[in-house]
């Protein structure tokens, strides 16, 4: 496993993230392709003989149930000194007013339920999970600077907004001597690429590491054009994100068959490859749901492309509307 520094700072993360979506049934959980605690237990003790470090949840990720898995499976598995540990806030926990958003008194509630569920006293990155239009800028970077400064959090992290909103807060937070934003956590993958225009310029600019959510477009990216899966069958963002009558998915997924059949490795591993070789990736977040996703995952770090490969897989792209921010 490589392992790279998450942005300017100097916290070391494994080049692969475990996003922990999928290890979340129970009462609240909310799709039929969820795991519950037993087992996911091997998918966090496969991570860790990976060399993965690097583990990724929220608190909206089945109210919670996420959170808790990740606290009481991983965290008997390891020192809680030897892992890295994201968790977000934005979405909505309960009905009513407060309960949801970016205003000091949902960050301060929330961060300390995620601590309670994680059973921890600190996360390592504590991110915004969607930017929130209806509270002021800087009581949201004030309170997740009082996160930091009470020892809940070690750093900051942004996901899914327009490169102008992340600039002017870590502005903000450069203007007040605030905690910055350390990592982007945004859409990226070979099938959609709208962050290259201006998101991955301004976070190499500003020292922001980028750990892209959805490295192979929900399994797209993996698997022939029209096959499909438990989650795509039930999961109804992924027909938001991606439709499968864009002439270029059929072309780019051509190509990742015919480079992955040449090179006699998994579609995953090329496509993988291939974000990772993008100029400021740190630490594509993947999901795993079969043990071998890991393993393809890992194999791809030491699968280098050629440049007429990466053409050759970025040459069907046509541009497409921004989407994911919701």
């Amino acid at each position: 496993m490589d392992y790279v520094k998450l942005g300017a700072s100097g916290l070391e993360v494994s080049r692969l993230c475990l996003g922990c979506m999928s290890y979340a049934a129970g009462p609240t959980a909310s799709h039929g392709w969820l795991f519950d605690k037993a087992q996911s237990k091997p998918f966090f003790r496969k991570a860790l003989d990976l060399g993965i470090n690097f583990f990724d949840t929220a608190n909206a990720y089945s109210a919670g149930a996420s959170e808790e898995t990740l606290g009481e499976v991983l965290l008997r598995e390891v020192r809680r000194e030897d892992v890295v540990i994201l968790t977000k806030v934005f979405n909505r926990m309960r009905p009513g007013p407060n309960g949801a958003g970016l205003s000091r008194k949902v960050i301060m509630a929330e961060i300390d339920a995620s601590l309670r569920r994680l059973g921890t006293d600190h996360v390592d990155v504590y991110m915004i999970h969607r930017w929130d239009p209806t509270t002021p800028l800087e009581e949201t970077l004030e309170a997740l600077n009082d996160v930091v400064k009470a020892g809940k959090a070690r750093y900051l992290g942004a996901s899914s907004m327009w490169a102008w909103q992340l600039c002017r807060a870590i502005e903000t937070q450069k203007a007040n001597g605030w905690a910055r934003f350390i990592a982007m956590q945004n859409h990226m993958n070979l099938l959609y690429r709208e962050e290259e225009r201006e998101m991955l310029p301004y976070c190499r600019e500003a020292g922001v590491g980028v750990i892209p959510w959805s490295p192979l477009a929900r399994g797209r990216l993996s698997r022939p054009v029209g096959a499909g899966s438990d989650r795509a069958a039930t999961d109804g963002y992924t027909p938001q994100l991606y439709r499968t009558e864009e002439a270029c998915e059929a072309e780019i997924l051509g190509q990742v068959a015919q480079i992955a059949a040449a090179r006699g490795v998994s579609q995953a591993e090329v496509a993988m490859s291939w974000l990772l070789s993008r100029l400021g990736i740190a630490a594509p977040v993947m999901g795993a749901t079969r043990p071998e996703h890991l393993e393809a995952a890992a194999r791809a770090l030491d699968l280098t492309l050629t440049p007429d490969e990466i053409a050759a897989l970025e040459a069907p792209y046509r541009p497409r509307p921004v989407i994911g921010f919701a």
